[in-house]
């Protein structure tokens, strides 16, 4: 795996896959890949551009839509969260109160898996948040042991709501039970696992994460530590696993390093992973470092010895830069750099590239803009307010059956303050802008609460391109950046300007590191690209 250039011949590698799947000619081809999406808006549109996931899997094109009235929250989705503790007696309650500081990187189903007093692995999974799952004490109380690994959800591969994809998955292989919990995407699992079919290999999820059971199961390495390595080795894309074994417990971090993983340690000698620091200190746990890219960790909890050997040869580092404009909680340590500070200078520099000449005011779209428009503030010399105010628990509006009565909703769940707001020219500051629902939905809040003048900056660039790396972002279809250009984009969601944080400006804030981090959903500079499965040989169905 290495580093690729700007979705290197995407049009060439959408041509061979029609060209030896459907006989499209080429001229059939072009005219396919420059149609404009269907969309009766006479705002200014982009031509429609392809991802390279596009390019390879043609049928998941989506034309590009826009509904104002759609509730779901206008970011991408963080799709899991890790916790694993070894070395303590509690060590599934520690997993269970990381699990709820990581909430935010899934709500969709959350799980433990424990080694019990006898050496057996016990599992306990459910669908919801990690307090709804674990609501019974006993579920809990059945999990008391030395070590235990935890995780909670979104879903990419296997977007299936399903309880039997919600992980840690559990299984028994010839040398007894192991455990694993994933947090990423593997670009190339379609083929893996269409190999592994071929092969013999019965799949009982939807999930990417199975895969590595079945590779963990079929590799002839050894130890087991060698087993790991052989099974990862075969891997493509974004991956932070932890296994778990009756007397181990490993952590492994993809070479590039797209998603973190960090290496604390309690008082009493306990070892503690997790996705986020701030994991760590809920559980009086110490940062010590991160699980390098391309590093497996092994800790043996006999002895707790901690060992370390290295996946693969070193090749470009590419952390995603979303975890710190969105995803993580601004008081986490993310690839060795505080979320907050990151999201201060992203305001800082938004404000440097694009003031709002003769405003009145900043404000921060909550609570991910809470930081960056701090930084805006700072740096325009503006006043800053908290001008909404959030409301947790509001629940979904969709079936509210009239747009006055959704109108209403939507102030339920964001409400303005008044006397912050009323004759004011507001500047708002959002950390991104992925469909545009959210922001329109926020212009008009602040033009009925009174705003003379309603000014949108974005702390960060244009998304114009889906993840390939564990992030659910929407499909490049639906992405409103992709279909449409700044001014389209300003007046779909009404406000008097709009702004986004250049990508060069991103770059300079990292400095020397900017070619550290994966931008691809701002630069289509894909590191790694699907992977597409060889063809299948059908045979007649066994009778």
């Amino acid at each position: 795996m290495g580093m690729a250039a700007a979705a290197p011949s995407t049009s060439r590698l959408l041509y061979h896959y029609h060209h030896h799947t459907t006989g499209s000619s080429r001229q059939q081809l072009q005219q396919q890949r420059l149609r404009y999406s269907p969309n009766p808006s006479p705002l200014a549109l982009r031509r429609r551009r392809l991802s390279p996931a596009e390019a390879l899997f043609p049928d998941r094109i989506t034309p590009f839509s826009y509904n104002a009235d759609d509730e779901s929250d206008d970011h991408p989705r963080e799709e899991c969260g890790l916790v694993g503790v070894v070395g303590d007696p509690d060590a599934a309650s520690l997993c269970y109160l990381g699990l709820q500081k990581l909430q935010h990187r899934g709500e969709e189903g959350a799980g433990i898996v424990s080694v019990g007093a006898d050496g057996k692995l016990n599992s306990v999974t459910g669908l919801g948040l990690v307090a709804d799952v674990f609501s019974d004490p006993s579920r809990l109380a059945s999990l008391a042991g030395p070590a235990a690994i935890g995780h909670v959800r979104y879903s990419t591969a296997g977007a299936v709501a399903s309880l039997r994809n919600v992980q840690p998955f559990l299984a028994g292989y010839r040398f007894g039970q192991v455990a694993v919990a994933h947090n990423g995407n593997l670009v190339n699992y379609q083929a893996l696992r269409s190999k592994l079919e071929a092969r013999g290999s019965i799949f009982n999820t939807t999930s990417d994460t199975e895969v590595v059971l079945h590779l963990l199961s079929t590799s002839l390495a050894r130890p087991l530590l060698a087993r790991i390595c052989d099974a990862c080795e075969r891997l493509a894309g974004a991956y932070s696993l932890l296994f778990l074994t009756a007397d181990k417990m490993f952590a492994v971090r993809d070479p590039h390093g797209f998603r973190p993983l960090v290496l604390g340690r309690r008082r009493d000698g306990a070892v503690v992973f997790a996705s986020e620091t701030c994991a760590l200190d809920l559980i009086d746990a110490v940062y010590e470092r991160e699980v390098e890219p391309g590093e497996v960790v092994m800790v043996d909890r006999r002895d707790m010895s901690v060992s370390s050997a290295c996946l693969v040869a070193r090749v470009p580092r590419r952390a995603c830069v979303f975890e710190h404009i969105y995803f993580s909680l601004p008081n986490s340590v993310v690839f060795s750099h505080d979320v907050h500070e990151r999201r201060t200078a992203f305001g800082r520099a938004l404000a440097e590239e694009s003031p709002a000449l003769g405003a009145d005011v900043v404000i921060p779209v909550p609570d991910s803009g809470f930081y960056a428009a701090l930084g805006f503030s700072r740096e325009s010399g503006l006043e800053f307010q908290q001008g909404l105010i959030r409301w947790h628990y509001s629940g979904r509006s969709f079936i509210q059956p009239t747009q006055a009565v959704r109108d209403l909703a939507v102030k339920l769940k964001l409400a303005p303050v008044h006397g912050v707001i009323r004759g004011k020219s507001v500047v708002v500051v959002d950390d991104s802008l992925v469909r545009g629902t959210t922001s329109s939905k926020i212009v008009r809040l602040l033009r009925d609460a009174g705003a003379r003048e309603v000014h949108m900056r974005i702390a960060s660039p244009p998304v114009v391109g889906s993840c390939l790396y564990g992030i659910d972002t929407p499909s490049d279809g639906e992405l409103i950046s992709n279909q449409m250009d700044l001014e389209g984009v300003r007046q779909l969601i009404g406000s008097d300007s709009l702004a986004f944080l250049s990508l060069d400006k991103l770059h300079s804030i990292y400095g020397d590191e900017a070619g550290d981090y994966c931008d691809a959903c701002f630069s289509r500079n894909y590191p790694v690209l699907p992977t597409l499965p060889e063809p299948a040989v059908e045979f007649d169905e066994e009778d």
